[in-house]
């Protein structure tokens, strides 16, 4: 299975939302910041300096990902990954997940975060496969639904 991961283009919008609504409600909620960043990611993640990936099979869209800029910090959150149900369990979520690591280092980035949840144990595990280690979680995460931040050094 060749997947190939491109860059944001305007006409990969609603593939972005939809991959991420379908996931938010299969394991969560979808909160108010979730409907504003999918809605309009132009304005919220591209317009912000931040990146958005998406991994191709032929021409569909199986899975996407983000890169955020994370305050004045200098660092990135990755956010907003999802996975098409149908091609869970293909490792196209390693795949995004490397390609961000690897163009954040690219860029000079020195830190990547996350926020999770610890229920999602499949996902703890890949995060901490590619080194990502446990961060004290602020009491004003952006996530009602996260109880844990990750960080990765670069």
């Amino acid at each position: 299975m060749s997947v190939d991961i491109v860059s944001f283009e305007e006409k990969y919008s609603t593939s972005f939302y939809d991959l991420n609504i379908e996931w938010l409600k299969t394991y969560f909620y979808v909160e108010p910041y979730d409907e504003a960043v999918l809605s309009n990611p132009q304005k919220y993640i591209i317009e912000k300096g931040g990146h958005i990936f998406f991994a191709k099979l032929n021409d569909d869209v199986v899975g996407t990902v983000a890169l955020m800029p994370f305050e004045a910090t200098g660092y990135f959150e990755l956010t907003k990954m999802a996975v098409s149900p149908n091609y869970r369990g293909f490792k196209i979520g390693q795949k995004l997940m490397q390609h961000c690591i690897d163009f954040s280092k690219s860029k000079g980035l020195k830190k990547l975060v996350l926020y999770s949840n610890t229920k999602l144990e499949n996902a703890i595990y890949i995060y901490k496969k590619y080194g990502f280690m446990e961060v004290p979680l602020e009491t004003n995460s952006p996530y009602i639904r996260s109880d844990i931040k990750m960080g990765l050094l670069l």
